[in-house]
């Protein structure tokens, strides 16, 4: 869903947490005051909280760095611009990976597509699990790439890219963040963030491949309520006084997964694991693995050449565990 230009516009003005009074809002938007009062109500329904203070006016409980298409591929490097195709950014959206699959499946040969968005209304995990996505407070972001292999030569990809948002993030300041097999990012045992790859195509290729991420940047315990797991978010972790751009942390994270899916093959996976092991935050966690309606209990220890997960049963056997087939958590 795209916003009208001038909600966009009175999202805008709010945007920087000062406050704005009625009458200066109206008049720059042309809006009656009634009309503006509305359209500020439509704003609270998105979940963006806005205080009203008699004499000083409206203004958001937080400021919003809204995403900027400008400022992130200005960011970019020319190789990683000449890669993309369609970069669209949307202010609301129900998921940045349904609208790419969907993408996929009714033109097949869509590659180097780029979505973004404030809000999603139906983020989603793996598994199916809700995605929280407030607006204007996190990234969710997902790209579409054709692969000429088939989907097998894939089985690492997510865990290539989990080494990629790992850079992104060092790059900015923010340390200490683990990987946890298969897909999420971890810091000091809180999800921090997640990965979703969902590919499709031919079993000898060509296939689609759309990589999503969903990273927590700031949630507020409200926000947050509804997610059954211990979470955290990049301003806990770099606390109040260091401030980080949506829109430079955005390009980081875009220059990183270019840099991995555009020479991405069967073989690339051994480029990256040493470094995945680098990060893993599971090593030698006991745990429960779920299997459907199977529990294993065992004791993680790391992944084996080809990613999968290396489990050692409470009978000493060593089993590995394939992406997809299996979830689990530290007990």
């Amino acid at each position: 869903m795209k916003f009208s230009e001038k909600k966009k516009k009175l999202l805008s003005l709010l945007a920087n947490g000062d406050f704005h009074s009625g009458t200066a809002l109206a008049e720059k938007l042309k809006f009656s005051r009634s009309a503006l009062w509305k359209q500020i109500n439509t704003l609270e329904e998105l979940g963006i909280e806005i205080l009203a203070v008699n004499g000083k006016g409206y203004r958001l409980k937080s400021p919003l760095e809204l995403l900027n298409k400008s400022h992130i591929i200005n960011n970019l490097t020319t190789t990683t611009r000449q890669l993309i195709s369609v970069f669209d950014i949307h202010d609301q959206i129900d998921s940045t990976n349904t609208n790419l699959v969907a993408l996929s499946r009714a033109i097949p040969k869509s590659t180097g597509v780029v979505c973004l968005a404030e809000q999603q209304t139906a983020g989603r995990g793996r598994r199916g699990r809700e995605w929280v996505s407030p607006f204007g407070s996190n990234l969710y972001c997902s790209v579409l790439w054709q692969f000429q292999s088939g989907p097998e030569s894939l089985s690492g990809l997510s865990l290539a890219i989990g080494v990629a948002v790992i850079k992104a993030l060092n790059a900015h300041g923010i340390q200490g963040v683990g990987l946890k097999w298969p897909n999420d990012i971890y810091w000091q045992q809180k999800k921090l963030g997640g990965i979703l790859v969902e590919v499709s195509g031919e079993v000898n290729g060509p296939c689609s491949a759309v990589i999503g991420l969903g990273l927590n940047l700031h949630l507020s315990s409200a926000e947050a309520s509804s997610i059954e797991q211990d979470w955290v978010d990049i301003s806990q972790i770099l606390g109040s006084d260091h401030k980080i751009s949506r829109n430079d942390l955005q390009a980081s994270l875009l220059e990183q997964f270019f840099q991995v899916i555009s020479h991405y093959t069967e073989q690339s996976f051994a480029q990256y694991r040493d470094e995945w092991r680098l990060y893993d935050c599971m090593q030698g966690q006991l745990v429960n693995l779920f299997i459907g309606n199977q529990v294993i209990s065992g004791t993680v220890q790391g992944i084996n050449d080809e990613g999968l997960l290396l489990l050692q049963t409470q009978d000493g056997k060593m089993q590995c565990y394939a992406s997809g087939e299996v979830s689990f958590r530290r007990l």
